[in-house]
């Protein structure tokens, strides 16, 4: 018996809006992926809570202006584990000088409850 994709499609479509949203709606978006509890880490981070996560967010997008995180190939899952990969794409050029792979722990409801990120490639000097 295969588990819904749909699930693990939509937390990921939800953490993509998180990160690519504004600094107006950011919150809500955080709010709308994660767990109150809810965590993210990666090599440069190590947070918990929306407050943190919405900060390590508005520090990527303030690094990286006129870029945005996009899925890279397709999201797979079992239980209430999923794994993604991603690149920051360039809206000007379609460059993508920085790319990685996540996997995400849901909750019973499909939010995050944590993020282990990894780097892939990242730009020189960053």
């Amino acid at each position: 018996m295969t588990a819904p994709t749909t699930r693990y499609e939509d937390a990921v479509a939800r953490y993509f809006e998180a990160w690519n949203a504004g600094p107006d709606a950011r919150a809500k978006a955080v709010a709308a992926a994660w767990t109150t509890d809810g965590g993210y880490t990666d090599p440069l981070a190590d947070v918990h809570g929306h407050d943190q996560i919405a900060a390590v967010i508005a520090a990527a997008r303030e690094q990286y202006p006129g870029f945005a995180f996009r899925l890279s190939g397709s999201v797979e899952g079992h239980h209430d584990t999923a794994r993604f990969s991603w690149e920051l794409v360039s809206e000007a050029d379609g460059s993508a000088p920085a790319a990685g792979s996540d996997v995400v722990v849901l909750d019973g409801e499909g939010r995050i409850r944590a993020v282990f990120g990894f780097l892939d490639r990242v730009p020189t000097g960053a």
